[in-house]
C-alpha cells in the first residue's frame, strides 16, 4: 500500500558561506529547518545535522567518487547490498538466481522512486545501462562488460560477457545505484536530486559546501525516524570535532586521531575498517619508472612509526592491500616474489602528493618525506583538498601519492579492487601500473567462483602487485566517528557504505 507524499514544510534560506570555521556551524545548521534542530512535530522526528569530510567532487554523480556520499546518507540503493558478513543481501532486488555462467535473473520488490514513478524492470535496466556507458566507468565495472534487460513485470536479466561469479556482490556497489529515468541528462550527466529510492531524498545541493535531505515517506523499507538530514561538507577535521563537542552537529565523520581524546568517550565510535592507507608510486613516468628506485622507496618506509606515531595506535602497520578487518586474509597471505633490488636514489627528485580531507594524511606524507629524504631522495610535498587533486593524480602528474582506500568498498569482492586499481584497464589506477603478470593473476582470480579459492587467488594477485613495488601499504585504519550523546541507530560498518538509515534518530 502506498501513502500520499507528505507536503514539505517551508524552510527559510540557508547561510550560503563556505563554512570551515566551527563558530559559523551553529548558524548554518540552525538556519536549515528553522528551529536549530528541535523536533518539527511530536511524531515527525528531528532533523539530523551531519558533517562529512569529503565535499562532492563530481556534482554528486553516483558513477564516481561521490557515490559513497549518497550511500552513507541513505539516498541511493542498488539491486543488492552487503550484509554484516560481506555477503550479498536483498535491496531493490528481493531475490535472484544464476541461470547459467553468464546470465542472472533478479526479481524486483515493489518500490517507488522519489519522483513518484515506479521502480520497473525497464527503469532498472536503463539505469544499469547508463552506468556501463559512464566515463570513466564505475570502479565496480572495471574489466567487466554487462548488459541489463527487462524480463516480464518484475524481472531484470543481467548478462555478462564473461562468467562473473560475484555479480550480486558487484551490483551492491554504491556506484551502481538505481535512479529514475529523469535522473539521466545529456552528455552523461546524472542528477540524483529527487530521483533515488532510499529513505532520504536529496532535495537541495549547495555546491561543495552543503546538501539538504528530506525523509522519503514512500520508502519501501519503512518510514525513517528522522524527518530529514542537513549536511555540511567540512574538510577541516578539527572543525568537525569541535562542532560535535559543542553540540552543533549530531554526527561527524572521520574525527582526526589527534582530536579523539577531546571528545567524551560516549561520543566516540571506533570502527575497524577495510581501509588501507598506501603509498602509490607512478610507474609510468618520472623517478619511479625505475623498479630499483621503487624498491628503494619501499625499503625507506617505516610503517610501524606511522601506526604508533601519526595514528597514535588507532591503526595497524601495513601488512598488504587487505588489512586485519579482512579476517580471512592473514592466514592466507602470499610473500611477494620477483622484487627488484633497491638502488641508490642519488638525490633523485620527486613530488609527493596527498589530500587533507583525512587529516592524518598530510602528517603521514610529512613523515614519509623525511624517511625518503633520509634514504637519498629529494622530495617536494603537495597537499590539496581531494576534489582538487584526483584528476591530476589519475593523470600521473605526481611521482608518488598517499591515499586511503577501502579495499572492499566498491563491490565487497576482494578481486574487484585489484582490477580497478592495479590493472592496465583499471579505472582508478593511481600508480598507472600496467604489468602483464599482474593482469594475468587478477584475470585468473576473476574466474574463480568458490569463495575460499577466490580468496586464495586474490592473495596470489595481491602478491604479484606488491612484487612490482607500485604500492606500499602503510597502515590499516580504524575510523573514528563522532556521535552525539542523544543519537541512536547510526550505521557503522567496515565497508564505510552506511551512516544514516531509517532507525537513525536523536
Amino acid at each position: 500500500m502506498r501513502f500520499p507524499r507528505r507536503p514539505r514544510r517551508p524552510r527559510p534560506p540557508r547561510l550560503l558561506a563556505a563554512v570551515l570555521l566551527t563558530p559559523l556551524l551553529a548558524g548554518c545548521f540552525a538556519s536549515s529547518g528553522g528551529d536549530g534542530g528541535a523536533a518539527s512535530g511530536a511524531d515527525d522526528g528531528s532533523r539530523l545535522r551531519v558533517v562529512l569530510a569529503f565535499p562532492p567532487a563530481e556534482n554528486l554523480s553516483p558513477h564516481g567518487a561521490d557515490a559513497t556520499i549518497l550511500s552513507r546518507l541513505g539516498v541511493t540503493e542498488g539491486l543488492t547490498a552487503l550484509d554484516a558478513n560481506g555477503a550479498a543481501a536483498p535491496a531493490l532486488a528481493a531475490s535472484w538466481r544464476r541461470e547459467d555462467d553468464r546470465n542472472w535473473l533478479f526479481t524486483l520488490r515493489e518500490a517507488v522512486f522519489q519522483d513518484g514513478t515506479d521502480v520497473t524492470p525497464a527503469a532498472v535496466a536503463a539505469s544499469l545501462t547508463r552506468a556501463t556507458e559512464a566515463e570513466p566507468v564505475p570502479a565496480a565495472l572495471s574489466g567487466v562488460t554487462l548488459t541489463a534487460k527487462a524480463e516480464g513485470s518484475t524481472g531484470v536479466r543481467v548478462t555478462t560477457a564473461a562468467p562473473d561469479p560475484v555479480l550480486p556482490l558487484r551490483l551492491s556497489s554504491p556506484g551502481l545505484a538505481v535512479l529514475a529515468p529523469k535522473a539521466y541528462k545529456k552528455k552523461g550527466a546524472v542528477d540524483p536530486v529527487g530521483t533515488a529510492t532510499g529513505p532520504f531524498e536529496l532535495t537541495e545541493v549547495t555546491g561543495a559546501t552543503a546538501a539538504d535531505l528530506d525523509r522519503f515517506d514512500d520508502y519501501w523499507g519503512g518510514r525513517a525516524q528522522a524527518s530529514g538530514v542537513d549536511v555540511r561538507f567540512i574538510a577541516d577535521g578539527t572543525a568537525r570535532a569541535n562542532a560535535l563537542r559543542t553540540g552543533q552537529v549530531d554526527l561527524a565523520e572521520a574525527i582526526p586521531v589527534a582530536q579523539a581524546a577531546t571528545l567524551d568517550a560516549d561520543t566516540r565510535r571506533e570502527t575497524a575498517t577495510t581501509r588501507t592507507t598506501s603509498l602509490l608510486l607512478n610507474v609510468k613516468s618520472g623517478v619511479f619508472k625505475d623498479p630499483a628506485l621503487r624498491a628503494a622507496a619501499r625499503a625507506a618506509v617505516d610503517t610501524s612509526a606511522l601506526a604508533t606515531g601519526v595514528y597514535e595506535g588507532h591503526a595497524d602497520a601495513g601488512a598488504g592491500i587487505y588489512g586485519p578487518a579482512v579476517t580471512w586474509a592473514e592466514g592466507k597471505r602470499v610473500r611477494p616474489a620477483g622484487r627488484a633490488r633497491a638502488g641508490s636514489p642519488g638525490g633523485a627528485s620527486l613530488t609527493l602528493a596527498t589530500y587533507d580531507n583525512r587529516p592524518e594524511l598530510p602528517e603521514v606524507a610529512q613523515v614519509l618525506k623525511q624517511q625518503l629524504e633520509k634514504a637519498g631522495f629529494k622530495v617536494k610535498l603537495e597537499v590539496r583538498e581531494y576534489s582538487r587533486l584526483e584528476s591530476d593524480a589519475l593523470a600521473g602528474k605526481f611521482d608518488a601519492f598517499v591515499g586511503a582506500r577501502n579495499s572492499l568498498l566498491d563491490t565487497g569482492d576482494p578481486v574487484s579492487l585489484l582490477a580497478g586499481d592495479f590493472t592496465c584497464d583499471g579505472g582508478y589506477n593511481l600508480a598507472l601500473l600496467c604489468d602483464k603478470g599482474v593482469d594475468r593473476a587478477v584475470a585468473k582470480a576473476q574466474t574463480v567462483a568458490d569463495t575460499g579459492e577466490r580468496q586464495d587467488a586474490a592473495l596470489a594477485a595481491e602478491a604479484a602487485i606488491l612484487g612490482t613495488d607500485a604500492v606500499v601499504p602503510l597502515v590499516h585504519q580504524r575510523v573514528i566517528t563522532g556521535v552525539g550523546a542523544k543519537v541512536s541507530g547510526v550505521l557503522l560498518d567496515p565497508y564505510e557504505r552506511t551512516l544514516v538509515g531509517t532507525g537513525t534518530r536523536r
